[in-house]
């Protein structure tokens, strides 16, 4: 499997392939750019059909990294883990020791954290084996007075907020009663996602292909639950990835019918000509590593220290540079996409050491 003329490949420093024959370990790690700091990301548990998936998903992952740091101005590069397996069934703690021996081989240019399908329990499993991992450890939350070493509040609260800039950019809302919201998967963050927009009045429709999670936000939040297969064609304001990447494609954009794009999923767009049409049909996309930053920001502050209320006001940036992403957009007749990628650069040129 060639890595150096991979379509997804660019520039990244190292990728690792991590195989652990006892516990059935087969995982990849991406390093993509440590100009900034360690390369920070999460590791994701997931049942990739091939190989070539599991690559495309982490190169693609650990750039994302790169420029959802930079884009926050934190002083991180980007990284990310995958690991092959399905997270309901194949998670075993000899796994994840393996994963953390992976993880501490790096000798801390990787530093891992939960991610789509692992969660604290994970990282506290590695973290037996690693210093190199966040979210292990319990520690103010971002809302109320409860402890917790998970992000996903944080990365939910900031899709929030930067869902609700996409509505007033686009539809000129000032508020989201009312508005109606299709969310498609209610794990961690959707399922938080969904509860701050019910809070605001928002009517919220989900689906998930793990049906206990649908079953939690109908009994909890009243949402209403749709099939997978329909989520994209519901008559709503805003569509909200909070699932898997690349779910914005050709086939899926002649279903969709919202204006608005803004959810908490990685690499939504399954090409970067995604963006164009979107920008064509006149529908607001709200770029995935702009929008869903609290979580790395969230992970950030557990490394260099900082309380839950400094903590949100950074996570509450995520809405200006949203404004910022969507005036430009508008200002230059270009997708939200390609200005979102011309403000990370700009930033990760910017803060990057001289010598670099």
């Amino acid at each position: 499997m060639s890595v150096f003329t991979h379509p997804d490949f660019d520039d990244h420093e190292q990728v690792v392939f991590c195989h652990d024959k006892a516990s059935g370990l087969k995982a990849i790690i991406a390093i993509h750019d440590t100009r900034l700091g360690p390369a920070l990301g999460g590791c994701r548990m997931y049942p990739y059909a091939s190989d070539a998936d599991a690559l495309r998903d982490v190169l693609r992952l650990a750039r994302g990294m790169t420029y959802k740091s930079a884009l926050a101005e934190l002083p991180l590069g980007g990284g990310k883990a995958v690991i092959v397996g399905d997270p309901h069934r194949d998670k075993t703690p000899a796994l994840f020791h393996a994963m953390g021996d992976f993880v501490d081989s790096l000798g801390g240019r990787y530093v891992t954290a939960a991610d789509s399908g692992t969660g604290v329990p994970e990282m506290q499993l590695m973290a037996q084996r690693t210093h190199h991992v966040c979210g292990a450890i319990a520690r103010d939350a971002l809302e109320g007075g409860t402890r917790s070493g998970d992000p996903s509040p944080s990365t939910a609260y900031g899709v929030f907020l930067g869902l609700r800039e996409a509505v007033h950019h686009r539809l000129g809302r000032d508020d989201l009663a009312g508005v109606r919201v299709a969310i498609q998967g209610v794990g961690h963050v959707g399922y938080d996602l969904a509860r701050h927009l019910v809070n605001a009045g928002a009517e919220v429709c989900v689906s998930d292909v793990h049906a206990p999670n649908v079953q939690r936000a109908a009994d909890e939040l009243g949402a209403r639950v749709v099939a997978p297969e329909d989520i994209y064609g519901q008559a709503v304001e805003v569509f909200a990835p909070c699932a898997m990447g690349g779910i914005l494609n050709p086939d899926t954009l002649e279903a969709l019918r919202a204006p608005v794009v803004a959810g908490a999923a990685n690499n939504q767009l399954a090409s970067p000509e995604i963006g164009a049409e979107l920008q064509r049909r006149g529908c607001l996309y709200a770029p995935d590593y702009a929008i869903n930053a609290g979580g790395i920001i969230d992970v950030c502050y557990e490394r260099i220290g900082g309380s839950a209320a400094q903590i949100r006001a950074h996570v509450e940036r995520i809405g200006p540079t949203l404004q910022q992403i969507f005036q430009r957009a508008e200002a230059e007749g270009v997708p939200t996409s390609v200005i979102a990628d011309r403000l990370a650069r700009e930033r990760l040129a910017t803060r990057a050491p001289a010598h670099a």
